[in-house]
């Protein structure tokens, strides 16, 4: 059990050093990290966001934001498949019930993983949700339909599935990953992100009762931060990617790259025009944090005095975060054989799973759009919309 924020975030800097050395093999060979999972889990680091009267550290957005930097700084793939565990406790914490959260905190206290069903591919567009939710006579549902890019619905103890119930209404239901009826199957096959298991779940007719399903709809009707604090982890796994690349070349460029002849130095860690570039980057890398920090801060003041103008300035700070954060993953990520020199195209090297983790992952959400409620506030106070992707 993690006690505090500070725990928390001793506890993911020592699994970083843990996951790292291993992140490049798994990849490579697609190679599921059940046993780094499960080792993650017994640590505690996925029950810190339960509240305080629960049991739980109820550690703050800040904190967090570094967990998940820090892992994604030594495998990305792995940093990904909690994300939507923590999306969903926060569900809970804004919408369920006393009795729906004393259940399940308690289950995410007991090691209990959440994986997701919320994407669908093949529809309008990403809010067109046809999973539905019927209820019988008993009063319980039946659960029917099929959605794409589930991560974390692999490893899962419980699956939150996404499903509008017959008034059209957004709910979760919240589903035993061995509830008959359910299935998950291990089909995704990106070019990046290659280890998160976010694959298909079908679901067909599988009973749930009106205790595991969470009227998701009612967030969105007042000030909410659910928005925010997703694309906050989202974010935060951009700037690990980034910092993750950047140390790599770093260390590639000190002890691989040769110097170009025209420098005068006999190492290519003493050539100026490297050096320059990788000020530049760092620069990058430091600004990426810098706004990931941010937009972190801007989440636990929101937290603290939430009203619509908090709201709205955490889902800002987390747009712009999560905008610059993407753009400086994809140029450092590609910037690394730049300044690494023809070796690092080695596929044996496997350095590009970098870029193809960040140009996966960023492809999440499009970054024209949060640069847009940017403008859009700036210029004319417009406050952004209320549907959980800022």
């Amino acid at each position: 059990m993690i006690r505090d924020d500070a725990e928390a975030l001793r506890t993911a800097a020592a699994l970083a050093e843990e996951f790292r050395p291993g992140a490049s093999g798994r990849d490579a060979r697609r190679e599921l990290p059940r046993a780094e999972l499960d080792r993650l889990t017994a640590t505690g680091l996925l029950a810190v966001t339960v509240p305080a009267a629960h049991g739980g550290a109820d550690v703050s957005a800040a904190t967090l934001a570094e967990v998940f930097r820090l892992l994604a700084s030594a495998d990305a793939s792995l940093a990904q498949i909690p994300q939507s565990h923590f999306a969903y406790v926060n569900v809970l914490r804004q919408q369920g019930s006393p009795e729906q959260q004393s259940f399940f905190f308690a289950e995410v206290l007991a090691g209990r993983r959440f994986g997701n069903a919320q994407s669908e591919a093949g529809t309008r567009h990403l809010q067109d949700i046809r999973t539905r939710l019927v209820r019988g006579d008993d009063g319980s549902y039946l659960l029917t339909g099929v959605k794409n890019y589930s991560t974390g619905a692999l490893f899962a103890d419980w699956i939150p599935v996404l499903a509008r119930a017959d008034d059209d209404l957004l709910h979760v239901a919240y589903v035993p990953a061995d509830a008959p009826g359910l299935t998950v199957t291990d089909d995704w096959d990106g070019m990046g992100q290659r280890t998160t298991a976010s694959g298909t779940v079908r679901l067909e007719s599988v009973q749930v009762p009106e205790a595991h399903v969470v009227p998701h709809h009612l967030t969105f009707t007042g000030p909410q931060l659910h928005g925010a604090l997703a694309q906050l982890l989202h974010t935060a796994i951009d700037a690990g990617i980034a910092a993750g690349a950047l140390a790599e070349a770093a260390e590639f460029v000190r002890t691989r790259s040769r110097p170009w002849f025209e420098s005068g130095y006999d190492t290519a860690a003493e050539d100026p025009l490297l050096i320059q570039r990788f000020g530049e980057l760092d620069l990058r890398r430091r600004a990426a944090d810098a706004l990931l920090a941010t937009a972190a801060r801007a989440v636990d003041t929101a937290r603290a005095d939430l009203d619509d103008d908090s709201a709205a300035e955490a889902s800002i700070a987390g747009a712009a975060a999560k905008a610059y954060a993407g753009s400086a993953a994809l140029e450092i990520a590609d910037a690394l054989f730049e300044v690494s020199g023809t070796r690092a195209a080695l596929d044996s090297l496997n350095l590009h799973r970098h870029w193809r983790d960040a140009r996966t992952h960023t492809l999440h959400d499009p970054a024209r759009w949060k640069i847009q409620h940017l403008g859009r506030y700036v210029l004319n106070g417009t406050r952004p919309p209320r549907h959980g992707l800022l």
